[in-house]
């Protein structure tokens, strides 16, 4: 255990700790075809944070971070908390006007921006009160002036701020799916509590694994994959700034060799098909380099599970993490893995399921899955109202609906305002689109909740074919006998609806509300 006032600086665990520990030399980033080793990070950390300093940068000050997955993320990220300051990632495929609500109400003092990121600043067209100062990145690396002869002034060498265990570290914004994006909240210890616990305990991470996320480092999720993990022991992680295609990961794999690899369902699912059609290109081992697959952002569909299993022998470990907790606090373990199942409590968390009165629930039972752990976020920034509603006590009310079977595996029935009830009886979406994904014609699917003549609620799918089918009266009334046929007949969709794609989040996960 450590005590309140015991100094405690990120930066100094998992940057330069490793520089002490021997590993200066060791690659701590692939970026574009370069290797970066961790004292190259230590000293371009150090002339960040003294850059920041320089302009007037102080403990506690806010920075703004809308960058591409690269080392100067990395070293920003990194380079602002080693000074005490505040770095908040902001996602990279917003409109101007979401940046404008993200540069007020984060009151940061200075946005660090990619420049090819910089037409969707310059074309706010509201007032930004706070932000004071903008340094510019070039797509070549290096910085605009007057920042860059600032930077190239700088020293590297720089003395981490005074923290503890229990300052305010960095920020994520909550993707805001159901409303406004709520700046979330971590402390200094939370990313070495969650590297501890998931990345330890259950991935089993070492200082020879190689990395490679195609979530991006401005989510929670992509976070810790890239960067906390690896760094917490000294491993490598590979970068990878653009949109992640399926052919785009391949190749990426096949060049680089990962061990570990993670992806969403989506994700997973585009693979596996693209592989079927262009599979001849890569060579048979295209995945041999990699002994853990992981899956996180939405549940799994045991059907992806099992084809991309007979595709490459590799399971997919899934689990539930959020921006809350900062990362994974439920997961399958390495053969362990029950497949539609979310996994068991992560070592260093405690999960229940409750009623709406938090009461806890029978084993079987749906409800509200609440967890606590040392890496939970603290408050919501300038939103006391939702944080009351999420943060109870010690515990995180996730939103999520589930229940678990008699060994403690945890299954996904969708999210709270997701769920709903025919005839008076539960139906998870989850499940009805797990059926008709088994469905040959069906590429991808929602379920959502729609009232019938007598203002009665039923299921109502909207699905999205595999190539080459067409829609039509006689495939609709099939995939409904087929869904019958697969799971209790009071849930099979009483409305199918063809649709192009299906409306997503920026990480993927489905916005069933449009739907509705």
């Amino acid at each position: 255990m450590y005590e309140k006032n015991d100094f405690y600086n990120a930066t100094d665990d998992f940057i330069d700790r490793n520089v002490r520990e021997g590993r200066g030399e060791h690659t701590a980033l692939i970026y574009d075809g370069r290797r970066y080793t961790y004292r190259h990070h230590q000293k371009f950390v150090n002339k960040t944070g003294n850059a920041l300093k320089a302009m007037g940068i102080d403990i506690g000050d806010h920075i703004l971070l809308l960058m591409h997955d690269s080392p100067e993320f990395v070293e920003s990220f990194w380079g602002a908390i080693k000074i005490g300051a505040i770095p908040i990632p902001l996602n990279t495929i917003l409109q101007p006007e979401d940046y404008e609500y993200l540069l007020n109400d984060s009151r940061g003092k200075v946005l660090v921006v990619h420049e090819s990121l910089l037409p969707k600043i310059e074309s706010i067209t509201g007032n930004i009160n706070f932000l004071r100062d903008m340094v510019v990145i070039k797509e070549g690396g290096g910085a605009k002036l007057p920042y860059n002869q600032m930077f190239k002034r700088a020293s590297s060498v720089l003395e981490p701020a005074p923290t503890t265990y229990d300052d305010v570290a960095f920020w994520l914004y909550s993707s805001g799916s159901t409303g406004f994006p709520k700046g979330t909240v971590h402390l200094q210890h939370d990313m070495a509590h969650s590297a501890d616990s998931y990345a330890g305990n259950i991935l089993n991470i070492k200082e020879d694994d190689i990395i490679f996320s195609a979530s991006k480092l401005f989510f929670a999720y992509g976070l810790g994959n890239s960067m906390y993990f690896p760094y917490h022991v000294g491993a490598c992680s590979i970068l990878y700034p653009a949109r992640p295609v399926a052919s785009a990961i391949f190749e990426v794999i096949q060049r680089e060799r990962p061990t570990i690899f993670f992806g969403v369902p989506t994700l997973y699912n585009n693979m596996l098909t693209y592989y079927r059609q262009h599979g001849n290109q890569y060579p048979t081992d295209i995945m041999s380099s990699v002994r853990c697959c992981v899956s996180a952002g939405e549940a799994l569909p045991p059907k992806i599970f099992q084809e991309w299993k007979d595709t490459f022998g590799l399971e997919i470990l899934d689990g539930i993490g959020s921006t809350e907790m900062c990362h994974i606090f439920i997961s399958n373990r390495p053969g362990m893995v029950k497949p539609a199942s979310t996994g068991m409590v992560v070592p260093g968390y405690e999960a229940k399921i409750v009623d709406e009165d938090w009461n806890e629930l029978p084993t079987g039972e749906i409800g509200n899955l609440v967890v606590k752990g040392d890496s939970s976020a603290i408050y919501y920034w300038r939103n006391h109202k939702k944080t009351q509603e999420t943060m109870v006590g010690e515990w995180i009310n996730t939103g999520d609906k589930y229940c678990q079977d008699d060994e403690g595996y945890y299954y996904y029935a969708g999210r709270s305002d997701d769920m709903f009830k025919v005839g008076g009886i539960w139906v998870s979406p989850f499940e009805v689109e797990n059926a008709l994904l088994e469905h040959i014609a069906v590429f991808e699917c929602a379920v959502v909740c729609s009232p019938d003549s007598e203002n009665l609620i039923k299921p109502k799918a909207f699905v999205v074919l595999n190539e080459n089918i067409l829609a039509s009266d006689d495939l609709e009334e099939k995939l409904k006998i087929f869904v019958k046929s697969k799971i209790a007949p009071y849930k099979y969709p009483r409305w199918i609806e063809f649709i192009e794609k299906l409306p997503k989040t920026s990480t993927g996960k489905i916005q069933r509300y449009k739907l509705r």
